[in-house]
């Protein structure tokens, strides 16, 4: 999927896409960069401080996706476009680690989530062992 023809883009001073607004009856509805809803209907400068005050910081943290199995493995974000969302394996930051990559949907789908950070989670070899298995395919890429 693309953006919507109907959203409409919203970028910082030096040119950086930091999302869309949607217009929703009198009001807008902020969307970051992955596809997601981050506002309820408000009045379009709202949604425009709403987006500058959430930037792009949110698409260095980690994320968990849904593998085909079941489990869910600990993952970083590489890529983002309306086309697709690119993530990796989190290796940690080892260089002679062999990249792992998967290719997921834009806008977010729901096998590819934030990490909760209040989780108590295990990380063996990159595996969530907490995460509870949710409907979706992922495949490598």
């Amino acid at each position: 999927m693309t953006a919507p023809s109907h959203w409409i883009e919203h970028r910082r001073g030096d040119g950086e896409l930091l999302g869309w607004m949607e217009q929703d009856g009198d009001g807008f509805v902020a969307i970051d960069l992955l596809g997601r809803r981050v506002t309820e209907v408000v009045d379009w400068l709202d949604a425009e401080e709403h987006l500058d005050a959430l930037g792009i910081g949110y698409l260095a943290d980690r994320f968990e996706l849904r593998l085909d199995d079941g489990r869910w493995l600990l993952v970083r974000i590489t890529e983002v476009s309306t086309e697709a969302i690119r993530v990796k394996k989190d290796d940690w930051g080892d260089m002679g680690a062999t990249l792992i990559e998967y290719t997921v949907p834009f806008p977010l789908p729901d096998g590819l989530r934030p990490l909760a950070a209040h989780r108590a989670v295990s990380f063996p070899d990159g595996y969530i062992t907490d995460g509870s298995a949710t409907d979706g395919e992922v495949k490598p890429t």
